[in-house]
């Protein structure tokens, strides 16, 4: 094959012009999971469009070792249309969960209809066509050449530094009311509608930085300091958000990026004194701590404000646990349906649980998949859930040259995990993306996702 010159570098490919498309579509409208949000709309019709105009006119993908992330996303696509093939009553009935249904039919004398495995189809084929997002997010992935991959860190920064920057204007008091996602006015949520969704994709930015910064050596010398800046940033307005949950991602991803960082940093300090690597690490430590300091002195830190100001007794999450376990045991192990949680919560509902706001969704997404899609997402779960661990363990043994964007993807999976414990980010488009491109990342050959210069930084 031959080799692309320089000056092919500054000529990006179709894919790769698509995908930064993508990525701005999402920083707009990306930032929500409802699907009756305008901004749903918005991301699907460019998805679509986008696959359309790559499959066309745009080259050839290559899996590689990307594969298990396409498999992964097949079978979940598969099992969710699954769930809208309608089935014989004799079949239907039969299902666990399903007869207070049956009664519909028989007070109206009619005779049972043929009806999908999903309770609530329109949920469900909500639900399957919210996919789109992660499979053209992959397919575009897959279709970028091999040089263009060292800009994704670079791409995702923007991202995150973008909604940072409108966090910071809502921070102000700015009103920046978006018609395209469903935020609330007075919250500090950037470009999502969910603090805690904010929140943690301001943390997956700081887990980021390392990668960017090291992408090329320290050549490009200006990344340092700008890599130290955008910690700060994120970090400061991680605490600003008001997300309690935030925090704990927050601290996990700025060790993990220290972590990351180590093995670049000694080499480029080589010949140093041995004390020099540990007292720098030790100097931005201090830096962020003073920064966040000032911030709780200037009553800026509202995720700290949150902690002590909330009793946990009050928190729906853990009322609503109960019944949530209790629902999944009634359903399983077939499921009600994907994004059905809404209307199936309203019918087991206790009556101490009702207020004039509504349970959207479990607040665990682990358990949510297990109430809509019973044993099948189980096994599905613990195959990603198997597929990360054994990934993980395989760059993370590997040396720190080859693996430092793997082990970004690892992490960054991780705290994408960790943020569905308690919450359900990864139903907006943005994480969506996010998610996948850190899968690939994680599955890639060292040769694959080696972080390389910029045009122009050689």
């Amino acid at each position: 094959m031959r080799a692309l010159s320089p000056r092919s570098l500054f000529r990006p490919s179709l894919a790769w012009v698509s995908l930064c498309l993508l990525f701005a579509v999402m920083v707009v409208a990306g930032g929500a999971s409802r699907g009756d949000v305008a901004g749903q709309v918005v991301v699907r019709a460019v998805c679509w469009g986008l696959l359309v105009v790559v499959i066309v006119a745009g080259a050839r993908p290559t899996l590689n070792a990307a594969r298990p992330v396409a498999l992964l996303l097949l079978a979940a696509i598969m099992l969710t249309m699954l769930q809208l093939v309608p089935l014989p009553p004799a079949l239907w009935s039969a299902l666990p969960g399903r007869d207070i249904l049956l009664q519909a039919a028989t007070l109206s004398g009619q005779p049972q209809p043929w009806r999908p495995w999903s309770i609530v189809p329109d949920a469900t084929f909500n639900a399957l066509q919210s996919l789109v997002v992660p499979a053209t997010t992959l397919l575009l992935l897959c279709s970028i050449r091999p040089a263009e991959r060292a800009w994704l860190p670079g791409l995702l920064l923007c991202a995150v530094l973008i909604s940072a920057i409108l966090g910071v204007l809502q921070l102000t008091g700015a009103g920046l009311g978006n018609p395209l996602i469903n935020d609330t006015p007075g919250v500090i949520s950037g470009s999502f509608a969910n603090r805690n969704h904010y929140a943690l994709f301001l943390t997956l930015g700081c887990l980021l930085i390392p990668g960017w910064v090291f992408s090329n050596g320290w050549r490009a010398s200006w990344r340092v300091p700008t890599g130290l800046g955008l910690l700060l940033l994120f970090s400061l307005m991680i605490l600003a958000t008001g997300s309690r949950a935030g925090i704990g991602t927050g601290i996990l991803a700025i060790v993990a990026a220290v972590v990351l960082a180590w093995q670049d940093i000694g080499r480029n300090l080589r010949r140093a004194r041995p004390w020099v690597r540990p007292a720098l690490i030790t100097g931005i430590v201090t830096l962020v701590l003073a920064f966040v300091a000032i911030s709780v002195a200037a009553d800026r830190a509202t995720s700290l404000s949150r902690i002590f100001a909330v009793d946990p007794g009050q928190d729906m999450r853990g009322k609503g646990l109960p019944t949530v376990l209790a629902m999944i045991a009634e359903y399983f192990p077939i499921g009600a349906g994907l994004g059905s949680f809404d209307p199936i919560f309203r019918m087991h509902e206790p009556i101490g649980l009702l207020k004039l706001t509504y349970f959207n969704h479990a607040h665990n997404d682990f358990l949510e998949v297990a109430l809509d899609t019973g044993l099948p997402g189980l096994v599905l779960m613990i195959a990603a859930l198997g597929w990360w661990g054994w990934a993980s363990a395989c760059v993370w043994r590997r040396h720190a040259v080859q693996s430092l964007i793997p082990r970004s993807g690892s992490a960054s999976v991780l705290l994408l995990m960790l943020g569905s414990i308690i919450d359900y980010p990864l139903r907006t488009p943005m994480m969506m993306a996010i998610l996948v491109v850190s899968a690939v990342w994680l599955s890639g050959r060292s040769s694959d996702v080696h972080p390389s210069a910029l045009p122009g930084e050689r």
